[in-house]
């Protein structure tokens, strides 16, 4: 009897314990996404406030290290480096956001075309992500930016023409098991039509995946911009982005100017940091079971 008691008693306390457990995880999940999304913010709003700083040239102030007045220090041309490096930031992480969103929207149409477009539609999207993952990412994107004639928007299209590969698959494969799912197979015998199932079951189901593997993309959209920016195959030197700063930078690094590429590097490694947390956070608040990890 004893027992049975501690036994029930023991039932009852995991019982309690468990949902104070997945409570706290979400709403640790949560904090962590809404500051992320906020420090994000704020890198964007500085940055577009800072433009017009990052290119005010003093000579009188060149080549500075970090200091209280200038905490990046400042270039050979005297402009504030931590002006340039939010304003480069911003550039990046709005350019890699529209790339990423357009490319997530082609992920989606392919992926829901090759789940359910019938086998053949199946093998030509499949062949188109097989031979887009088969080639190197940066030299397609070095090739597609310089037929477009590099800048702003070859950077864009070039992004947004290589990232759809992988969400693709996730996105058909969620699809796939949707369809196989009993709700669906129980709708189609109450004699819903194809539209209906689609918004009410397969929307819903597939939505959060999409998010998630959206947000995932921004981080890879801003590290890829930033490379082929670098190269000199993407935005115009005029143009403060981090990759002309890092790009610049290196001609001046044998004098001793360090401040120039590493403050700049850190800042754009912490940007990507905090999409991943944001896109992790998001990912165990959609999955009920990653929010007991």
């Amino acid at each position: 009897m004893l027992n049975s008691w501690q036994e029930g008693y023991a039932t009852k306390g995991a019982i309690l314990h468990l949902p104070q457990k997945s409570g706290s995880n979400r709403m640790a999940a949560l904090v962590a996404c809404v500051v992320a999304a906020c420090a994000l913010i704020a890198v964007v709003v500085a940055g577009i406030a800072l433009t017009p700083a990052a290119s005010a040239v003093d000579f009188e102030a060149k080549n500075l290290a970090p200091c209280l007045m200038h905490p990046f220090g400042t270039d050979w041309m005297g402009r504030d480096m931590l002006a340039r490096t939010l304003a480069g930031l911003s550039t990046s992480v709005l350019l890699g956001m529209a790339a990423a969103v357009v490319s997530s929207i082609i992920a989606v149409v392919l992926g829901a075309a090759a789940a359910l477009g019938g086998p053949k539609v199946d093998v030509v999207v499949n062949w188109l992500i097989d031979l887009m993952l088969g080639i190197p990412h940066i030299v397609l994107l070095v090739l597609i930016s310089y037929a477009l004639g590099k800048g702003f928007w070859g950077v864009a299209v070039g992004i947004a023409i290589t990232h759809w590969p992988s969400l693709a698959r996730v996105v058909r494969a969620e699809i796939l098991q949707c369809r196989q799912a009993p709700y669906i197979q129980a709708a189609r015998a109450l004699g819903k039509g194809r539209v209906s199932i689609a918004v009410r079951h397969m929307v819903p189901f597939v939505f959060p995946q999409y998010v998630v593997g959206l947000i995932l993309m921004f981080p890879h959209a801003i590290l890829h911009e930033a490379s082929i920016t670098f190269l000199g195959f993407g935005l115009p030197p005029e143009q403060p982005a981090i990759g002309v700063i890092l790009s610049e930078s290196m001609t001046y690094l044998s004098a001793g100017m360090w401040w120039l590429a590493v403050f700049p590097g850190l800042a754009l490694i912490a940007v990507v940091l905090v999409f991943d947390i944001a896109g992790s956070s998001l990912r165990a608040l959609i999955d009920p079971h990653r929010s007991q990890e």
